[in-house]
């Protein structure tokens, strides 16, 4: 079942919802502290955690069952009542990410989305099914995870994007690669994790 923590009411409209995606086998601190900075540094009203029955890109091999994955990540997310779960791709039948994200436009049409992804997930980007379409489709802010950055940058996905340009701090741009933000890691500082306001912006 779909957490009950998601409000879909007209309250939704013009709200600016971070989405993250996962298999969360398990949901965990990084999960939560990114969560947090995106609130923070992209100006959010909340974010919502996505958690996918099967990864296409991960085996099933040690995953657990997803009514699990989905409790657990529930409790977790307990902890700050401006990140919610949610179990949308089971219930529509989505595996992959820009059918999941062109189902909430359609259920939420004025909703303000934007996805949130690891480093370590932009350099992989390409392998993702129509990762095109995703640029095009929302703006995309990537956390740094120790070391990632050089990786992701110099990667297909960030090059593929049209240019690098300075993004205001309050921006919520539209479609595109909207930032990189600084290391993540919750054992570090604030001053390590401050956010790089570039933006790499799709046309």
């Amino acid at each position: 079942m779909e957490s009950d923590r998601i409000d879909t009411g007209p309250a939704l409209a013009r709200r600016r919802i971070g989405l993250l995606g996962g298999s969360f086998n398990p949901a965990h601190g990084g999960h939560l502290h990114i969560s947090r900075e995106a609130l923070k540094r992209l100006d959010l009203d909340e974010v919502w955690w996505l958690v996918a029955p099967q990864n296409p890109l991960k085996s099933a091999r040690g995953m657990t069952a997803f009514s699990e994955r989905l409790k657990q990540a529930t409790a977790l997310a307990a902890a700050d009542r401006r990140i919610r779960v949610s179990d949308i791709e089971a219930r529509i039948g989505t595996t992959y990410t820009a059918d999941t994200i062109r189902a909430l436009h359609r259920r939420f049409p004025k909703a303000r989305f934007v996805w949130l992804m690891g480093g370590d997930n932009l350099a992989q980007f390409p392998s993702w099914r129509r990762w095109q379409d995703i640029f095009r489709l929302v703006p995309i802010a990537v956390f740094d995870r120790p070391g990632t950055a050089p990786r992701a940058l110099a990667g297909a996905a960030a090059t593929a994007a049209a240019c690098f340009s300075r993004a205001p701090n309050d921006a919520m741009p539209r479609a595109g690669f909207s930032g990189f933000c600084g290391e993540t890691s919750h054992h570090t500082s604030s001053r390590s994790s401050r956010f790089n306001a570039s933006r790499l912006m799709c046309r």
